[in-house]
């Protein structure tokens, strides 16, 4: 497909007639992670400049869903899932497990391509910095980021997620 290999090529940009053609033609997985998650693992990286998460989940929730960092933005606007037909989905906390499927699904040697990943460990440490993190959260503050990551919530199998409380 033309404009395929440059850099950073939005689907937008191309005919509908190119978008049907590609996206029947490849393997689409989506890699999506709980919210709350995704908010902790940003504000460990340092993207963040505020010396506590609950200063860093007040930036994000002053900055808006529209001005926001691809980091914490909502995945159904990032990945548009009512629109786009996913092969697979593969939930952050089950990645050794998905992955070996999806090698195995494409003919490759899972055992020698996967990387050590120990999916009870990760699961555990997040439910842990999980319950750290949002206790220091204001009643508004879980209440307004309940209601931003909303439809991921919905659309996505985050129950144990403490923004679905």
């Amino acid at each position: 497909y033309r404009r395929l290999h440059t850099k950073e090529t939005r689907l937008s940009e191309f005919s509908q007639r190119e978008i049907k053609a590609m996206l029947g033609s490849y393997t689409k997985v989506l890699f999506i992670r709980d919210p709350l998650h995704r908010l902790i693992a940003t504000f460990l990286q340092g993207m963040g400049i505020s010396p506590s998460f609950s200063s860093f989940v007040q930036e994000v929730l002053d900055s808006g869903t529209h001005n926001s960092s691809v980091a914490w933005k909502p995945l159904v606007s990032l990945c548009r899932p009512c629109l786009i037909q996913y092969d697979y989905v593969v939930m952050f906390g089950f990645l050794r497990q998905e992955l070996g499927h999806l090698l195995r699904r494409a003919g490759l040697p899972a055992g020698n391509l996967l990387p050590e990943l120990t999916d009870s460990q990760v699961q555990w440490t997040y439910r842990w910095l999980s319950e750290q993190m949002f206790s220091e959260l204001s009643a508004q503050q879980k209440k307004r980021l309940s209601h931003v990551y909303r439809w991921d919530l919905a659309a996505f199998p985050f129950s144990s997620s403490f923004l679905s409380d």
